[in-house]
């Protein structure tokens, strides 16, 4: 039996046992990386430049695309560094500072999509308290209540997970340090604390759940009422690139949390923790792109400004 006390690294999954595969999952990575780097800092550069983009809006997405920055730079480096020299390791320093990062981000993520949730609510069924309602005090409020929702979960996830004793080894299954690998090597009993402190982080994202979906229940009804099909198709076109982020993230990470052991395998965990902790940082900026044409015009100009 090994303890906490004395293991001073864990052994991350691999990615592929050819190194063949080793080098194109590093090749894959560092492509995914490079545009998610890129799109989120177009996005930064183009809302902190262009002064007729400081609205609540693109406010929240300013934020949004740093939380994405901040989730994408938290596992894949450690994760190409590995396939790129055919190692496992990761310290137990390193491994602490990794899942309180990602779930840091992770949760200010979430918390920051609720807000916009809020936010395309209000615009579209209390235009006329738009301005009030989210004045400048306000956004920021809500921007600061979700990082600093995202910090306390983190942190008390983080100091609650690293204090177990750890009876199994220090393998994990997972190409990143990952609360519920954790959870696999704790000695018997000693996880119950945890167990309580999930439950109540998840009783926080279950009432955040029904606030979106009773929110977006009242913008389509509202929409619906919009009598001009002009009218219609511009809301919906404010509305759908926030949906369409908000369930590639949460249908990932609950299905990824929430699916019955029965269905646990190393590659569909593997495949679901790549889509909800890689491939969102590198997508939003394209969704969020493609339909906002206030934004294409900004980013068009800062690039055309650079080149």
């Amino acid at each position: 039996m090994s303890h906490s006390s004395s293991i001073r690294h864990f052994l991350l999954l691999p990615l592929a046992d050819t190194r063949q595969l080793q080098l194109l999952h590093f090749c894959l990575l560092l492509g995914i990386s490079l545009a998610a780097l890129l799109g989120n800092g177009l996005i930064i550069s183009a809302i902190a430049c262009g002064h007729h983009l400081h609205t609540p809006m693109f406010f929240f997405l300013f934020n949004l695309a740093l939380s994405d920055l901040g989730m994408i730079c938290t596992t894949v480096p450690k994760a190409m560094h590995n396939s790129l020299w055919d190692t496992r390791n990761i310290s137990y320093k390193g491994c602490a500072a990794q899942l309180f990062f990602f779930l840091f981000f992770i949760s200010a993520e979430y918390f920051l999509l609720t807000v916009m949730c809020y936010d395309r609510y209000v615009s579209i069924c209390k235009p006329l308290h738009y301005r009030t309602l989210l004045g400048s005090r306000a956004c920021a409020h809500m921007a600061a209540a979700a990082w600093a929702s995202g910090f306390l979960n983190a942190f008390m996830h983080t100091a609650n997970t690293f204090s177990l004793p750890l009876c199994h080894g220090n393998a994990l299954g997972q190409f990143f340090c990952d609360v519920p690998q954790i959870f696999k090597l704790t000695c018997s009993k000693s996880y119950l604390r945890e167990v309580g402190l999930l439950v109540v982080t998840g009783s926080f994202s279950l009432c955040g759940f029904v606030f979106i979906v009773f929110s977006y229940v009242q913008i389509f009804r509202a929409v619906l009422r919009i009598p001009s099909e002009q009218g219609r198709h511009k809301a919906f076109s404010t509305c759908l690139p926030h949906l369409a982020v908000l369930s590639l993230f949460l249908s990932t990470v609950m299905f990824s949390y929430l699916k019955p052991p029965s269905m646990s395998s190393p590659s569909l965990d593997l495949a679901l923790s790549v889509l909800y902790s890689v491939v969102p940082p590198a997508l939003n900026p394209l969704i969020y792109s493609l339909r906002n044409q206030e934004l294409k015009a900004a980013v068009r100009r800062l690039m055309t400004g650079w080149f």
